[in-house]
């Protein structure tokens, strides 16, 4: 991949350009809060050729708001699982939402 390549890629949320110092910078936290929230399967970093662990941005939102509910007192566990289905109701009310739309108008208009 060539620098132009790579610099086309961070508009990408998904495109791991975030080393682990830089993300537990821009989220004000450790970098063991990263591991952690790791360890509990809430993001799967990406690794560099060299291991090194790659944020997204779209990882770094996750990770946020794990840590909006850890530093409101829950248990980092439970702020793992919270986010997690926050998540997955976000998908499943846009699925629902794409399905209505493909479906058409529930009461379609009276013929005159």
């Amino acid at each position: 991949m060539t620098a132009d390549d790579s610099f086309g890629r961070l508009d990408d949320d998904d495109y791991p350009a975030c080393t682990m110092g830089r993300a537990a910078e821009m989220l004000g936290t450790t970098q063991g809060f990263l591991r952690a929230i790791g360890e509990a399967r809430l993001i799967t970093p990406l690794r560099s050729e060299g291991g090194h662990r790659r944020y997204s941005r779209y990882q770094l939102r996750i990770a946020a708001r794990a840590r909006e509910l850890v530093d409101h007192g829950t248990p980092i566990e439970a702020a793992c699982r919270i986010v997690i289905l926050e998540d997955q109701l976000e998908e499943a009310q846009r699925i629902n939402a794409e399905c209505r739309r493909s479906a058409g108008p529930a009461n379609p208009p009276a013929a005159v």
